[in-house]
């Protein structure tokens, strides 16, 4: 008889990931959440996935074999609690997964406060490109899979390894779960101010993430990040290699073509020219997520040349750079950066490619971190690329933003609403501008609804014209 899995807070892109592979593996997935909005949920709609809205006890009369439990759930939740009551075995996503799927994989695990999703996806695409059909699970969408995650055919499995807590009743780091063979440590800097005091206690959940990776394993570890190096030096027992842009003495480093603005970069390995890339990604810090990329890959035997080829042919992924939009020579991009560090990389990575045009970055304090005030003081330095910068400033936010921006000057602008904020970037905008929107949720919209908006302004002013 097939299993009945009911997962809570299946719209959510993790969650939604183990839905996908739940499906695909042969057992009966139903579940529920409060907010379902895409990619997810065109996601679990592709997949003929059913969902309950909202979190009621009665969605479990049905009596599931197991409910796997999201993060966002709690004690107090009527589900949650009828779940307990009614005595129905429950697990974690990341215990779930492990247990079910990952347990007899080469598991590549990509850890940092940035650049998870992009490196899992360049990842996953080169072993993917080398014929080793991996599954994958990947808190976004790439472009050349078109879904977040994939059980596979191969014998590897490439997960973005969440620093996060696991769940209500385990709050030990998502990675912890997974018992990676291959460990790439992006960067670490303080986030996730709502469960961690500081980012000493992050450092921590990185060096147990370490203590379960197997002395015949690797850890791919960026040479320039001063905090990952501290995690290394805490304790670790399985051979590193390093990737910089800084120190060709790294195991893997990289060279820009000349006026390429990192276009194309030719892949160096142990000071020995080793590929050559040629893409349409922006930024160096892109080039740092390639470089962990092609020397994760190396361990599966998947040679730099091939890699590169690879990355030549990578389409990026959803809402990081996205284009949404052009009308009437307006771009508009849709962008998951809310910390300060990914907003500032972004932008450095447009203007790298648009060096004259007018870029104006709009911002969602959303995240849990962003609602707290942690990095209020950074905020303003990571926007100085921006030739002006447009803020939702909901009442709920808790803290005076418009205070907190004042370095920027008349660059700051602030909107109550979405419909009001859409309709003052209307106004405003020119041909020629790149309009950068950036959060780490749905945005009330805002994407779609400003490209209506400047639609209507077009066609009002040919009216007028004739």
């Amino acid at each position: 008889m097939t299993q009945h899995v009911h997962i809570l807070g299946i719209a959510g892109t993790f969650m939604g990931g183990v839905a996908a592979i739940a499906k695909a593996a042969g057992f009966r997935v139903t579940g529920s959440d409060r907010n379902v909005y895409p990619p997810m949920s065109d996601q679990l709609a592709a997949l003929g996935i059913e969902f309950t809205q909202g979190y009621g006890a009665e969605q479990l009369d049905d009596r599931p074999d197991i409910v796997v439990v999201g993060n966002a759930l709690s004690r107090g939740s009527p589900v949650v609690e009828a779940m307990l009551d009614r005595a129905i075995p429950y697990t974690s996503g990341p215990q779930w997964l492990a247990e079910r799927v990952l347990h007899d994989k080469h598991v590549l695990a990509v850890a940092g406060t940035h650049g998870k999703t992009t490196t899992s996806s360049m990842l996953a695409w080169i072993l993917e490109h080398a014929g080793l059909g991996p599954g994958f699970l990947i808190g976004g969408v790439p472009g050349n899979f078109d879904t977040t995650a994939r059980l596979g055919t191969g014998s590897c499995f490439v997960i973005e390894a969440d620093e996060y807590d696991t769940a209500f009743f385990d709050k030990r780091a998502k990675f912890v779960h997974y018992r990676p063979r291959t460990v790439i440590l992006n960067n670490l800097e303080y986030d996730h101010a709502d469960i961690y005091p500081d980012v000493t206690s992050i450092r921590r959940q990185f060096n147990q993430l370490l203590r379960t990776v197997p002395a015949a394993g690797r850890i791919v570890q960026n040479g320039d990040d001063a905090e990952i190096a501290m995690v290394i030096g805490e304790g670790c027992w399985t051979p590193c290699e390093t990737f910089s842009l800084k120190s060709r003495n790294a195991a893997w480093s990289a060279a820009p073509e000349p006026n390429s603005s990192w276009g194309e970069f030719t892949v160096v390995q142990d000071r020995r020219e080793a590929g050559r890339v040629r893409w349409p990604m922006l930024g160096e810090h892109n080039v740092m997520n390639a470089l962990a990329a092609i020397a994760a890959a190396h361990q599966l035997g998947v040679s730099p040349e091939r890699a590169a080829e690879a990355l030549g042919q990578f389409r990026g992924v959803k809402r990081r750079m996205e284009v949404r939009g052009v009308v009437d020579g307006v771009t508009v991009y849709d962008d998951f950066a809310h910390h300060p560090t990914a907003i500032e990389t972004t932008l450095a990575g447009l203007r790298a490619r648009e060096p004259h045009a007018r870029i104006i970055a709009v911002l969602e304090p959303r995240s849990n971190t962003m609602k707290l005030g942690v990095h209020r003081d950074q905020i303003a330095p990571s926007l100085a690329a921006a030739d002006a910068a447009w803020f939702l400033n909901a009442p709920e936010l808790g803290w005076d933003l418009p205070a907190a921006l004042a370095p920027l000057g008349a660059r700051a602008h602030f909107a109550g609403t979405v419909d009001a904020l859409v309709s003052a970037l209307a106004a405003a905008a020119l041909p020629g501008d790149q309009i950068l929107v950036m959060s780490n949720g749905g945005f009330g919209g805002l994407h779609g609804k400003l490209l209506d908006a400047l639609r209507a302004r077009r066609d009002v002013q040919a009216r007028t014209a004739t």
